[in-house]
């Protein structure tokens, strides 16, 4: 108990350093989500309430795609009007050494120095879909300390690594001159969650036909929607249609505020929330019961050695641990917060 009391006065101490834009304290405190500390629960439920109205923009795309080098113009922009930047950067982890390389800080190092913007390169550390398991909490931290645009970039992904649309308010497709023939351009899946496509590296040949190419596409699937995605061509290198990229995601966020589609897109996003944490604190107390002789040990030999069937394991599962007093969370949540701190 003494342990726990002085964890939680530490962490006390965190949160009034963070309320006065400490930047340190900004960096523990992501620091303790991202390796998910026990005591990252009762910091969201800290923040929750004093989270802001930060512009949530997210940029995906094919590796090699320039996100990185695009992003770090459009935050000199956004910086040239005055406001400020946090950045989440999520780059791939080795699945042999749990290494990431973490290289966008190295393309962004210009704004390093920069008080206004606040830069943080995660590691995937296995999850799918695009980005960190613990992108969207960190996004919160962000959104508490004040920031008026969070910029989430995820990592090259392919067509089905969608994560991205339950985080940002306008995703950001960035194409380029070699994403591939027109088959691939008008794939089902990633190219469906754009809210703007931006065909980088313009100065190179074959960008146009890539424009050309998401237009026709947008004509066929897009002419009934109120909403039709903008094709910027852009380039990283010269600067060329950042401008044009800044003002298609003000207008975004104009049509969704108009039309009352904000608020709509809140609400699914805590819908989807609370039903991922529902699952994580299931997934977390069956792990509990797989050690030893429980009877969820028992009947996962039963399907594995035939005798029962998957379906009738997993209902008899949720009938075990759904019972009162299967799972202590007080005193489940104290030792581990006691081990942590410990």
């Amino acid at each position: 108990m003494l342990n726990i009391g002085k964890g939680l006065t530490r962490l006390q101490r965190l949160l009034e350093d963070f309320q006065r834009k400490d930047r340190r304290s900004l960096a523990k405190l992501i620091t303790l989500i991202e390796n998910d500390s026990p005591l990252k629960e009762e910091i969201i439920k800290k923040l929750h309430f004093t989270t802001k109205k930060a512009r949530i923009i997210g940029f995906t795309g094919s590796p090699g795609a320039g996100k990185s080098s695009l992003i770090d113009r459009l935050v000199k922009t956004i910086r040239q009007r005055g406001e400020t930047v946090g950045i989440i950067a999520v780059d791939p982890t080795s699945p042999f050494s749990g290494g990431a390389m973490l290289g966008d800080r190295i393309r962004m190092q210009e704004h390093a120095l920069d008080e206004g913007v606040y830069i943080r390169s995660m590691g995937t550390r296995g999850n799918l879909g695009g980005l960190a398991r613990s992108t969207k909490d960190v996004v919160k931290v962000l959104n508490a300390y004040g920031k008026d645009w969070i910029i989430v970039e995820t990592v090259g992904v392919g067509q089905a690594e969608l994560e991205i649309m339950n985080i940002a308010s306008t995703t950001t497709l960035v194409l380029t001159p070699d994403s591939g023939d027109g088959i691939q351009t008008i794939k089902a899946g990633i190219m469906e969650i754009a809210d703007i496509f931006a065909v980088n590296k313009c100065d190179l040949p074959g960008a146009d036909r890539v424009a050309t190419e998401t237009e026709m596409m947008l004509d066929m699937q897009y002419h009934k929607k109120a909403w039709r995605p903008p094709v910027i061509m852009t380039s990283s290198v010269t600067g060329e249609g950042v401008n044009e990229l800044l003002e298609a995601i003000n207008e975004h966020h104009r049509y969704l505020q108009e039309n009352n589609i904000y608020l709509s897109i809140q609400k699914e996003k805590a819908i989807t929330e609370i039903l991922d944490i529902i699952s994580s604190y299931w997934q977390k107390l069956i792990c509990q019961h797989l050690n030893g002789k429980s009877q969820v040990s028992f009947l996962l030999e039963k399907v594995a050695n035939q005798k029962m069937d998957p379906y009738t394991a997993a209902t008899k599962i949720i009938e075990i641990l759904a019972t009162p007093g299967s799972l202590n969370t007080a005193e489940g949540k104290k030792e581990m917060i006691s081990d942590a701190l410990s």
